[in-house]
């Protein structure tokens, strides 16, 4: 088999092409997520905190001289991404949650049919014949 036709094979296969769809979707999600964190809920959380941007705090380690970009440690970038993190991971699990609830309705079995009334009648005359 040539390696072209094997990876033709390994590519076209369900969980690949599942896998890619998922990474699509997931990049898109997170920039909804990333969005909404930022423009929406990082701004009343400044307001609260008395006007503070997260993504702007940082300690200058060395300042800058004739040009040169100061040396910043961006910790409010680090805090905005773990903000950004959770919340994903909260709307995945979420997402998850809602997905697998619908599974487990899809799975109850229904109820076995009631016998009918000629079952009912031999299977109340078999007990009778036992005793």
């Amino acid at each position: 088999m040539s390696m072209m036709s094997e990876f033709k094979d390994f590519a076209m296969k369900g969980n690949v092409i599942d896998m890619a769809v998922g990474i699509i979707i997931g990049g898109a999600f997170g920039k909804i997520v990333s969005s909404f964190v930022e423009d929406v809920l990082m701004p009343p959380i400044g307001l609260l905190m008395g006007g503070v941007d997260f993504s702007d705090l940082a300690i200058t380690l060395k300042q800058g001289a004739e040009g040169a970009a100061p040396v910043l440690l961006k910790y409010g970038a680090f805090i905005q991404s773990v903000v950004d993190f959770l919340i994903i991971a909260f709307s995945i699990f979420i997402a998850i949650k809602w997905i697998n609830n619908l599974k487990k309705e899809e799975e109850q079995p229904e109820e076995p049919p009631k016998p009918s009334a000629e079952e009912a009648l031999l299977t109340e005359i078999r007990d009778l014949l036992k005793k």
